[in-house]
């Protein structure tokens, strides 16, 4: 049923302040030209429950986990304030590693330019700061890309953050938070995340040990410490060892508001996130130890026991050698 011009302009109107909050572009809400009243009821709706979700496939960060950056809508947008929930004080390691995975990332793209990492003494004090020896070796990141601002109150943080996110001359910006304090506010969040959208740049919020509060944020993803699997060798996992980084990551809250839960492996040798694979996923997908031959229809078959010397045996009668072939210090002495 057609609706009245009157509320056709009210709706309109508040959609393009909804729009003009969540950043979806104007344009797009506006219905096609040419189109009947009841073609443009059909469009507008259309559009405006999917209106995040038409991005640009450029515009979003992936992290190459097929499920993830689906559920997410084509993964976490590069020009937006994306927030990175820990829920409790001892997975501020987890979220930190977390957030240096995404900043090798976004290293990647657009190299050469430096991440800015700003937070107040306490949370410094609280979680530390990231090894600068294991930067290049573990995320990729050169020691001069990742900038450190410490502060001692919470609002020169957040001023900080708010002009370092329209520069263009940083590849990201990252503002790390603890609990949940009062200046960081809707109010605050909506700053910060305009910001982003005008530098087009990223800007993560990580939030440690704080309430799951309303933000600007499109993006909330809360992650924690997942355990380590063991280390992967050629003859299968090595027991007792400590194998990659693992994390769980759950959505809080998504352009596509799908939820799910996924735990990531951080490959420090590609510097790239993997989806740790079920015990039943790996029984109906195994992964050969040894590759294929080469000409050859079917593929090698999986080496045995491998041992440097044979087993210690008494050796059979027959095994001896004959008596001019024996050692002379094994042979018998002549009496007199």
């Amino acid at each position: 049923m057609a609706m009245t011009a009157v509320a056709r302009e009210t709706v309109f109107a508040l959609r393009r302040q909804i729009a003009k909050i969540e950043g979806t572009l104007p344009e797009r809400l506006a219905a096609p030209a040419g189109a009947s009243p009841d073609d443009r009821d059909i469009a507008d709706v259309t559009v405006v429950r999917r209106g995040l979700a038409v991005a640009a496939p450029d515009a979003f960060l992936r992290t190459g986990i097929a499920p993830l950056d689906a559920a997410l809508g084509g993964g976490l947008p590069k020009a937006a304030l994306s927030e990175i929930h820990g829920t409790e004080t001892r997975d501020a390691g987890a979220v930190a590693g977390f957030a240096l995975s995404l900043a090798g990332l976004i290293l990647t793209r657009q190299p050469g330019l430096p991440v800015l990492w700003v937070g107040t003494s306490e949370i410094f004090r609280e979680a530390g700061f990231p090894y600068a020896g294991g930067l290049r070796s573990l995320f990729g990141i050169a020691p001069e890309q990742l900038l450190f601002s410490e502060t001692p109150r919470l609002l020169d943080a957040l001023w900080i953050a708010e002009e370092a996110a329209r520069m263009t001359t940083l590849a990201a910006v990252i503002l790390e938070i603890r609990g949940s304090p009062r200046p960081l506010d809707l109010t605050a969040t909506r700053r910060l995340h305009a910001r982003a959208q005008d530098a087009g740049r990223p800007v993560l919020l990580l939030r440690q040990a704080g309430e799951t509060e309303p933000t600007a944020a499109p993006v909330r993803l809360i992650v924690s410490a997942a355990p380590s699997a063991s280390r992967a060798t050629i003859a299968g996992p090595l027991a007792g060892s400590i194998g990659r980084p693992a994390f769980t990551v759950n959505i809080g809250k998504s352009r596509t508001a799908l939820p799910g839960q996924f735990t990531l492996e951080w490959n420090p040798d590609e510097h790239v996130f993997e989806e740790r694979r079920t015990q039943e996923e790996r029984a109906t997908n195994p992964v050969a130890v040894v590759s294929a031959s080469r000409r050859r229809p079917h593929p090698a078959p999986a080496p045995g026991a491998v041992l440097a010397f044979p087993a210690v045996a008494a050796p059979a009668s027959g095994d001896q050698p004959p008596r001019h072939e024996r050692p002379a210090h094994r042979r018998p002495r002549r009496a007199g």
